[in-house]
């Protein structure tokens, strides 16, 4: 099963660097923290591109039921595999497999400007559920998702991801047409879509998504970040600020 995820750090990576970077479209990675320490080759590559890199936790684990002062140590562990790899810290989060101590523990650390352990909203938005100072959640998704190749019911083929993303698309871009911009997310995995075949469907629907042209704008989560500043307001009942956005986000 280990072979299954190495190829994604042998050949799947670098097919989907040299389709993003031919593509001139940015992305952000979830890096697992011994997963980046390992492959310093890809680390190199993901700087010099100008990609931002969040946090996919120090290991891929299930962090349900890990000692809150594990998963601590874990997350300031990790910060600094980014610092020294990188050469600079992560501001985003993505453990992927949380518990309820995990997004308490992001803002604790005090360097996170945002999380996407959520998947509740086709838009950020804000809490301050741990402290005063407003946290920020970029929901994640698991429907525009490449892990659907893997899933029972999911997708076959290279057309049917390229279709499912460009009706998805579609209807989002119609919606901020009518005056309720949103964001979509789409989640690639190394090993999945950077198999030939489906890496086609991804190239088909980059093609179609820039051929849009200002009606949808793709950039990375830590732009998302810095924009929402600029169009946000605090809803009624205090706990949540709504965001409003438009673009797709790899």
């Amino acid at each position: 099963m280990e072979s299954l995820y190495e190829y994604g750090s042998r050949s799947g990576f670098w097919r989907l660097h040299n389709l993003l970077q031919r593509k001139q479209v940015p992305c952000t990675v979830f890096a697992v923290g011994m997963a980046l320490e390992r492959n310093p080759s890809a680390a190199n590559a993901m700087v010099k591109a100008g990609w931002e890199v969040a946090s996919h936790g120090y290991r891929w684990w299930d962090y349900q039921n890990v000692e809150e002062g594990l998963e601590k140590e874990h997350i300031k562990r990790t910060v600094k595999i980014h610092k020294d790899m990188l050469g600079e810290r992560p501001v985003g989060m993505y453990q992927g497999k949380p518990n309820v101590n995990t997004r308490k523990l992001v803002v604790e650390e005090g360097g996170f400007l945002y999380d996407s352990d959520d998947y509740s909203d086709d838009l950020p938005h804000w809490t301050r559920e741990y402290g005063d100072k407003p946290h920020l959640i970029i929901p994640y998704t698991l429907s525009e998702n490449d892990m659907r190749f893997a899933s029972p019911n999911g997708f076959s083929n290279a057309e049917q991801f390229s279709a499912y993303l460009k009706d998805s698309l579609d209807y989002l871009v119609k919606e901020g047409q009518m005056g309720s911009p949103k964001m979509m997310s789409v989640g690639l995995h190394c090993r999945l879509v950077g198999r030939p075949g489906r890496a086609k469907g991804l190239e088909d629907f980059l093609d179609y998504a820039k051929s849009l042209g200002d009606d949808v704008w793709i950039c990375s989560f830590g732009v998302v970040e810095v924009g929402v500043f600029n169009g946000c307001e605090l809803l009624e009942g205090g706990n949540f600020l709504r965001c409003w956005f438009q673009g797709i986000i790899f």
